[in-house]
């Protein structure tokens, strides 16, 4: 008769193999962590459950039951430790309900956390839901932090040149809403926006004003699109590299995200990625694209738009770099060219005055923006009043017009002046760049072998940020590629930005070599 030991050992496989239980389930000397458990249970401890339940939370604390593994169901381990079923069920319980157990529904019940510190009031990191666990990258929310750290310098965030925003005009504004109706910006106002704002939107882009709904930001438009239009399990076609936040709202909705390379923005693979995945929905910005610069042709515009029309797939525009051209304005935008009612239209004011205005605008088919609107007011009943109302009112005066006027001229200059800080501080062939023809992104590739997710960390240990290409893809790639915004930091402090990113790609290099 085989010893005791193999038949645990017996027992361990067997578990293994019917149950799913990883290898993580092992002790570091290599016992199983059942067996242990079963060695340490004594069945005249009173209450049983709670010996069990202070068995298995010792073994996650000490490790040897890491977050995701699979402990057994609870008749196997009853039929082990020779208890009724009820008592691994209250034990389980227990452990869910102090945050250390899952249980999912036809899969079993898995290790989620580790114990809470000695002292900590309530466990909550089990009671996290699993639609909110299912994305947690928290890289929009790095870059802005970074941007508002005084002890670095940001090339991470996507802003204007703030220290050009006309804050004489926005004042004049602010005082005129106070002066002459203070009540419209204290009390509530219309889910799709003050009607002041409404209207002149409407006249500044030619847009029906009841398919025009405000937003607390174009990142509030993206999820709302997301809620409105995405059921888990759709497909959604989008830019390959395309703006991290579209990727984490679409993908929070459980949409299975399909890339069209947008450098390339080859018609006939986008078609056959329509015909393949019957997607609900395209996502692009084809303006100075949010990382690359890269802005579609006329012609690639009018094709995208007969593709979507002939295999019935709504657009959504992300319009939000428009305005931002440096010389020369660019082609129309799909919305313009839209004869078929096709496109959602989104823009925002952050990219062209200030993030901290938090606020932006869709243009849509007035079904969609009703459907919206019901969404919205449960999170975020209207966007504030006295912004909007300002906002609109710099629209009719003509102050934004003249704004975005200077901001193009500033926003060349400092395009050019991080081109040549890069030509002058980043070892020769280090870095390949795009010129860009407006926006606020630089997109560079390092030389081969050169990591950017590596090359942030020297970076922010030298007081530098800037966005790693990985954030922009929605499949495992862009470890080569970084994004750097030539807006966010001041004309005097880019020399010196540069110079340090220059120094951690120089010392990247010297550590490749060795």
């Amino acid at each position: 008769m085989p010893n005791a030991e193999c038949q645990r050992s017996m027992l361990f496989r067997l578990l293994a193999l019917r149950f799913g239980i990883d290898s993580g389930f092992e002790q570091p000397r290599g016992l199983p962590m059942l067996s242990s458990i079963e060695r340490q249970f004594v069945r005249t401890q009173r209450p049983l459950y709670g010996h069990l339940v202070a068995l298995l939370e010792a073994a996650i604390a000490k490790g040897d039951l890491p977050s995701g593994t699979r402990v057994p169901p609870e008749r196997t381990l009853a039929e082990r430790l020779r208890i009724s079923r009820t008592t691994v069920v209250s034990a389980y319980r227990e452990l869910e309900s102090r945050g250390l157990l899952r249980g999912y529904v036809g899969r079993g019940t898995f290790v989620c956390a580790a114990p809470e510190p000695e002292g900590t009031p309530f466990a909550w990191r089990g009671k996290i839901a699993a639609a909110a666990l299912r994305w947690s990258d928290s890289t929009l929310r790095d870059i802005v932090r970074h941007s508002s750290d005084a002890r670095l310098l940001s090339l991470a965030a996507g802003e204007p040149a703030i220290d050009k925003f006309p804050n004489e005009a926005f004042q004049d504004a602010v005082a005129h809403v106070l002066r002459t109706d203070p009540a419209a910006a204290w009390r509530h106002g219309p889910t799709e926006g003050q009607p002041a704002l409404r209207d002149a939107i409407a006249e500044r882009y030619a847009v029906p004003r009841d398919s025009v709904l405000i937003l607390s930001g174009a990142q509030q438009g993206l999820d709302l699109l997301a809620r409105c239009l995405i059921d888990p399990g759709d497909a959604v076609v989008m830019d390959r590299p395309g703006y991290l936040g579209a990727i984490q709202s679409f993908r929070a909705a459980g949409a299975k995200l399909v890339g069209w390379d947008v450098l390339r923005a080859d018609i006939d693979e986008l078609e056959d990625l329509l015909v393949r995945y019957r997607p609900k929905l395209i996502y692009t910005n084809p303006t100075f694209q949010n990382p690359t610069g890269a802005t579609l042709p006329i012609r690639t515009r009018r094709e995208l738009l007969m593709l979507a029309q002939r295999y019935r797939v709504p657009i959504v525009e992300d319009a939000t770099y428009r305005d931002l051209y440096f010389t020369d304005p660019p082609p129309p935008s799909l919305r313009e060219l839209d004869d078929h009612n096709l496109v959602i239209y989104l823009n925002s004011f952050s990219k062209v005055m200030a993030p901290g205005l938090r606020l932006g605008w869709i243009a849509a088919a007035p079904s969609i923006v009703d459907q919206i609107a019901i969404i919205k007011q449960r999170m975020d009943p209207h966007t504030p009043n006295l912004v909007q109302l300002a906002i609109g009112r710099l629209i009719r005066q003509g102050a934004f017009d003249a704004h975005l006027r200077t901001i193009r001229l500033e926003h060349a200059k400092r395009c050019a002046q991080m081109i040549g800080a890069i030509q002058r501080h980043v070892p020769r062939g280090a870095l390949r760049l795009g010129r860009p023809s407006g926006g606020l992104y630089l997109w560079c590739r390092l030389a081969p072998g050169l990591s950017a997710n590596a090359l942030l960390d020297r970076a922010l240990a030298s007081g530098v940020a800037f966005v790693a290409g990985t954030a922009f893809y929605p499949d495992p790639a862009g470890d080569s590629d970084l994004r750097l915004c030539f807006t966010s930091v001041l004309p005097s402090q880019m020399e010196e930005s540069i110079r340090k990113l220059g120094g951690c790609i120089a010392d990247a290099r010297l550590s490749q070599s060795a």
